[in-house]
C-alpha cells in the first residue's frame, strides 16, 4: 500500500501529526524502533500501578487550544505538581517560595526573605557573572545555591558549575508566596488511563508498526510514502556526516516495594552531590493510588554518545551553530519534514511539541493545497 506520509516515531509529536493527518483523509504509516507507544511519556503498568518509564510527565500548558485538543481524547485528573527537594537529610519546597524560604531562615514575611536573598547575593558583589555558580550567587546567594543548586546541576550536566555558562540558569524564579504548586500554566493533570492510552486513540486511522527501525525499513521499502516526517535525531537521519550533536542522557532503576508508601510525594529531588541519583519518582501518587505496593524509580544523570537514548540537548553557541549546519542539509530534503524534540533539537514540554506539531499539520495541509 502506498502512504502519503511515512512517520518515524510515535510518540505526541508523530501521533498528534498523524491525527491530523488522517482526519484530512491522508494516509499515514507511523513506525517506531520501541515496542510501545507513547514515546518517552510512555507508561508502564506494574503492580496495578501506571509507571513512567521514562521519568515523571506531567501535562501542564496554558495554550487553550491544546488543552481543549487533549481532553478530547484522554480525560485528565487534577495532580498539582510539588515537588521536594532532600538535602542531607532535610526537606525543602519547591520551586523557591516562602516555605523554601521559612524552612531555611525562619522568616515569616516576603520582605525578610528578599532582604535575607539580597544580603547574601551582596556579599559576592558579581557585577558580569562568568559561569554557573556566579550568575546563581548574584542572584539567589549562598544557601539556596549551595543546598539546592549546585550538586543537581552539577550532576544533570556532568560539569562544575564553574565550567557550566551562565544562560542554563539566566533567572532563579523566586516565588514570595506560600504556594507549592511547581508550574504557573492553567491547566495541569496526568490523563488517567495513561499517556499510552492517549496516543492509542490519536493513532486511530493510522496504520503503525513498533519495533521497527527506520534504516531498515526504508532500505526494504524505500517508495512506500510519498513524504516522510522524521522525529528522531536529526544528525543520526544524516549519519553524524557534520558530527554528532551533544545531549545528555538518563539511566532508571526500578523497583516494586512491598509498602503503600514510600515518600509521599510524587518526586522528590536530591540535590546533594553525593547522591549519584537526582530524584526519586513514587508513581502512584500521579494517580492518586491506594493500591498495597508502590513503584519507585531512581534516575540517574548519564552521558550520552551515539546509540544511546538522547533525553536533554546541551543548546550551547557550539551545538546551535552545528544544529543550523544540519538544518540547512535538512532543507534540501524537500520530501523529509524533522519534527519533535530531536528532530528540532531543542527541549519541549509536552504541550509544545502539541502545538508544534498541529502548526506543522497545518502548514502542510497548507502546502499541499497549493
Amino acid at each position: 500500500m502506498k502512504f502519503d506520509y511515512l512517520i518515524v516515531g510515535a510518540g505526541l509529536y508523530g501521533a498528534v501529526f498523524a491525527q491530523q493527518m488522517t482526519a484530512a483523509g491522508k494516509r499515514c504509516l507511523v513506525i517506531d524502533r520501541r515496542p510501545h507507544l507513547g514515546g518517552n511519556a510512555h507508561c508502564e503498568t506494574v503492580e496495578g500501578i501506571q509507571v513512567h518509564r521514562y521519568g515523571a510527565h506531567i501535562f501542564h500548558t496554558s495554550d487553550q487550544k491544546v488543552w481543549d485538543y487533549v481532553r478530547s481524547y484522554a480525560s485528565f485528573n487534577q495532580f498539582v505538581n510539588a515537588p521536594l527537594a532532600n538535602f542531607q537529610g532535610k526537606l525543602y519546597n519547591l520551586p523557591f517560595n516562602m516555605n523554601t524560604f521559612t524552612r531555611l531562615w525562619d522568616v515569616i514575611t516576603p520582605a525578610q526573605a528578599q532582604e535575607e536573598i539580597r544580603r547574601q547575593a551582596a556579599r559576592h558583589n558579581i557585577q558580569e557573572p562568568a559561569n554557573l555558580e556566579e550568575q546563581a550567587l548574584k542572584l539567589v546567594g549562598d544557601d539556596i545555591y549551595q543546598k539546592l543548586i549546585k550538586g543537581y546541576t552539577e550532576k544533570q550536566w556532568g560539569r562544575d558549575c564553574k565550567d557550566l555558562p551562565t544562560f542554563i540558569i539566566q533567572r532563579v524564579p523566586l516565588r514570595f508566596t506560600f504556594d507549592n504548586n511547581y508550574f504557573t500554566d492553567r491547566y495541569q493533570g496526568i490523563p488517567e488511563e495513561g499517556y499510552d492510552a492517549l496516543v492509542e486513540k490519536l493513532l486511530e486511522g493510522s496504520q503503525v508498526l513498533l519495533s521497527t527501525d527506520y534504516e531498515s525499513f526504508v532500505k526494504n521499502q524505500p517508495a512506500c510514502a510519498e513524504k516522510t516526517v522524521y522525529t528522531g535525531t536529526i544528525d543520526g537521519f544524516f549519519h553524524y556526516r557534520f558530527g554528532p550533536l551533544e545531549y545528555r542522557s538518563l539511566r532508571f532503576e526500578t523497583e516494586v516495594l512491598d509498602c503503600p508508601n514510600f515518600q509521599g510525594n510524587a518526586v522528590i529531588n536530591y540535590t546533594a552531590r553525593e547522591v549519584p541519583y537526582t530524584r526519586i519518582i513514587e508513581h502512584k501518587h500521579f494517580l492518586f493510588g491506594t493500591q498495597p505496593h508502590t513503584v519507585i524509580t531512581r534516575e540517574y544523570p548519564a552521558s550520552w554518545t551515539p546509540g544511546q537514548e538522547p533525553y536533554y540537548p546541551v543548546n550551547d553557541p557550539k551545538n546551535q551553530a552545528l544544529y543550523q549546519t544540519y538544518q540547512e542539509l535538512a532543507r534540501s530534503r524537500r520530501n523529509v519534514r524533522f519534527g519533535g524534540r530531536l528532530g528540532a533539537y531543542r527541549y519541549y514540554n509536552m504541550d509544545q511539541v502539541i502545538r508544534a506539531a498541529l502548526d506543522d499539520a497545518a502548514e502542510e495541509l497548507a502546502g499541499s493545497r497549493l
